[in-house]
This record gives C-alpha cells, structure tokens and sequence, in this order.
C-alpha cells in the first residue's frame, strides 16, 4: 500500500508579494516609530536616548515605552484596514501613522498645559514619579482611539 500526496503546482508569486509588501511596511512602520522617538524626544528635557539607554531614567523609558506601544497600535490597524493596493496601503500608513506621531504630541503639550506641577521637569529624575504612568496611560489612549478612528 503507497500514500499518495499530490501537491500541485505551487505559486511562489503570493509569497514573494506578501515578503516585499511585509519589508515595505516594516520600513514604513519603522520610519513612524523614528518620528515618534523624536517626537518624543523634542517635547522631553535632554537627550531621550541618553536618559534612556545611558542613565536609565525610569520616567523616560515609561513614556517612550508607551509612545512605541500606541504608534504600534495605529501602525496595526492601518495595516489591517489599508488598501488593497500597496501603493496606497502604505501611504495610508505612513500618513495615519505620522497622524499619530502629531496628536500624541499635541496630547503631551496639553497634558504639559493642564496638569498642575511641571512632569516634564521629572523625566530625567533618577526615581519613578507616578504622573509617568498617567503619561503613559495617556499616550495609549490616544493611540486607541487614532486606531478606533481608523477602522
């Protein structure tokens, strides 16, 4: 008795579009989280890789950890809702994505404008402040609801 497995022919094309669109948004995503790090960073005392990756300053790597996971969160969903043209899908990212980048900014000068006390003069402070993790939370909501708006 033989078993029989019949394959087919086997189109690799599928494949090859979906490793080179995967490449391309991977840029493009990529490009959005830079922009955000920069963001970020401009709004932010000091140099936000120096607070982050040499001083350790938790307060830093609080917000920057939010920031990445709510672009991370817009990236997703116009991937997930972008078009079914690649050209277009990613443009579609690229300009939600930096959409993303501009309210998270304009919610962090807000929050800097409303909030009393001054949490921009703690992101370099060597210990926890817990108005980080009320930055943070505020930076994944705005990305929740861009990503909410998207699809």
């Amino acid at each position: 008795m033989y078993l029989a497995l019949e394959l087919g022919t086997v189109s690799l094309d599928p494949i090859v579009r979906g490793v080179v669109a995967t490449i391309l948004y991977f840029v493009v995503g990529m490009a959005v989280l830079i922009a955000g790090f920069l963001m970020v960073d401009v709004l932010t005392p000091g140099n936000l890789r120096k607070l982050i990756f040499i001083d350790r300053r938790p307060n830093a790597v609080v917000l920057a950890c939010a920031m990445y996971a709510a672009l991370a969160i817009v990236i997703i969903t116009a991937i997930r809702t972008s078009y079914s043209q690649l050209t277009q899908g990613l443009i579609g990212v690229a300009v939600y994505g930096l959409m993303g980048v501009a309210l998270q900014g304009i919610a962090l000068l807000a929050l800097r404008i409303g909030v009393p006390g001054n949490f921009h003069e703690h992101v370099d402070e060597p210990r926890l402040h817990p108005a980080a993790f009320t930055t943070a939370t505020m930076l994944l909501a705005v990305g929740g609801v861009t990503a909410a708006a998207l699809s």
